[in-house]
């Protein structure tokens, strides 16, 4: 999942906005269920989804596993500063963000110009080893400061899809 925001905009109606607040509460729910909900029928439904899917509003459908249920449980949440804004020292470090599994969400940032990652690791040990190598010991890297999650008070995966009266 790339978040680039260069993709145009699709524009959705009132039933395409009511599937995607369903789907994100439940993605698992039969179409049926769905069409019920939003007085459809279920092959309107699946068209309504596939279009989603094709044009890149559904972006995916997956598992949201609790960390600590498989022993990735200390989140951190990191601030990175690079040494300057040039694309020559962005463009790897945003690649090498990307394919850092332990690395959930980063957000490329204005103001000190950098990032800010949500990361889960399994414990202090760990986190200490793979910031040495993200953070410590990289060049285009100028300063770091970690904060470590005391509780998650809120998380969640899921848009506020407003209705078309809200968007006016």
């Amino acid at each position: 999942m790339n978040g680039s925001s260069t993709r145009q905009t699709a524009v959705l109606d009132q039933y395409d906005r009511a599937i995607l607040r369903i789907l994100q509460q439940n993605n698992r729910l039969s179409q049926r269920k769905i069409a019920e909900q939003v007085n459809l029928s279920p092959a309107a439904v699946q068209r309504r989804i596939a279009a989603m899917e094709t044009s890149g509003v559904i972006m995916a459908n997956v598992a949201i596993v609790r960390p600590d249920a498989v022993q990735a449980g200390i989140s951190i949440i990191v601030e990175v500063h690079l040494q300057h804004d040039r694309s020559t020292i962005v463009e790897p470090v945003k690649a090498l963000f990307r394919e850092t599994a332990e690395i959930q969400q980063c957000y490329y940032v204005t103001g000190n110009g950098g990032f800010i990652l949500l990361m889960i690791v399994p414990d202090m040990a760990y986190y200490e080893k793979i910031a040495r190598r993200l953070f410590a010991d990289n060049e285009a890297v100028e300063t770091y400061r970690t904060l470590v999650v005391l509780d998650r008070v809120k998380t969640g995966t899921a848009l506020n899809i407003m209705d078309e009266k809200s968007l006016r």
